[in-house]
């Protein structure tokens, strides 16, 4: 059975700001690195960055592995980019 939903209009954004495509998908850039962490295992240490997107709020950010953004988006951790 169906029920009524009532939206939040505060999480509606325009699609002219998010870019979307002729395939109707877009595209998440990277902007800034909130925080850095290292987790150790048993047998290694495993750093991880979380990272804010594009069109998403501070609350949404991810923890994404540091190795994997470092080859993706390096500009993110040339100009001082680490919250180190």
């Amino acid at each position: 059975m169906l029920k009524k939903c009532i939206g939040d209009p505060s999480l509606i954004l325009p699609t002219e700001s998010v870019k979307i495509k002729d395939n109707l998908s877009f595209e998440e850039v990277p902007v800034q690195i909130l925080d850095r962490q290292v987790r150790r295992l048993r047998t290694k240490d495993v750093a991880s960055v979380k990272v804010l997107w594009r069109n998403q709020f501070v609350e949404e950010a991810t923890w994404e592995a540091e190795e994997d953004m470092k080859k993706r988006y390096p500009h993110l951790f040339e100009s001082g980019g680490n919250a180190d």
